[in-house]
């Protein structure tokens, strides 16, 4: 049996969230910026074929959004019949409903 294939695609947010943590570790470590960079790329496009590998976002407790840690950081993406959408790119620490306020006023 073949593998479905899904589309992966970064939402706006999710990218302009990587670029910031990216540039705020490079401030440090360049060496660790392009780590964490690589790690969530080829974690974001391991999406295409396994998407459905990683746990359910527990606090939204939907079976669509689902997230992969990334060294510190939680990739988060919502599956969709054709495609799998990267929606956001947060530090674990971060306390979840303060980011969630925040995204649903953009």
């Amino acid at each position: 049996m073949a593998a479905r294939v899904r589309q992966v695609i970064w939402a706006e947010s999710a990218r302009d969230a990587l670029d910031e943590i990216i540039t705020y570790i490079a401030q440090d470590s360049r060496q660790g910026a392009g780590h964490v960079l690589e790690a969530a790329i080829e974690a974001a496009g391991s999406l295409a074929t396994l998407s459905e590998r990683g746990r359910v976002v527990p606090e939204m407790n939907d079976p669509a959004i689902r997230e992969i840690v990334v060294f510190r950081y939680r990739l988060m993406y919502r599956v969709e019949q054709e495609r799998v959408v990267v929606v956001a790119f947060v530090h674990g620490a971060r306390d979840f409903a303060t980011w969630r306020r925040e995204q649903d006023s953009l």
